[in-house]
């Protein structure tokens, strides 16, 4: 069986840091191919647990944000250009300037900031 992970280039840079994956028990994600391909990666699988749907509620409201201020508004004639854009809603205006009622109307950037001279 012929599997790939296709891998972003935000994804290939986090790495460098570390990278923690988060899914749902979805049976794809919890393949032993998926799994080995994680690891290959050094990346760190994150699962909800069974029968809790609140363990991936902080990415499903972050997925709905992404939908709703970016993907919603526009038709997309390639896929490299949905790529571009998300890499720049995501990396520029999402964690640099959109304000976050959750971290006191910061943005994660400057919150980051903050709790590190802290």
């Amino acid at each position: 069986m012929e599997f790939s992970l296709a891998l972003p280039m935000g994804f290939i840079i986090a790495l460098r840091r570390g990278l923690l994956l988060h899914s749902d028990r979805g049976s794809q994600y919890a393949s032993y191919y998926y799994q080995v391909l994680l690891k290959r990666y050094g990346m760190l699988c994150s699962m909800s647990r069974k029968g809790n749907c609140w363990d991936n509620a902080v990415m499903e409201s972050f997925y709905r944000t992404l939908k709703v201020e970016l993907i919603y508004l526009k038709k997309y004639e390639m896929r490299i250009e949905a790529k571009r854009d998300i890499f720049e809603y995501i990396e520029i205006f999402y964690n640099r300037e959109r304000l976050h009622s959750s971290i006191g109307y910061n943005s994660p950037e400057e919150y980051q900031k903050m709790t590190m001279v802290a």
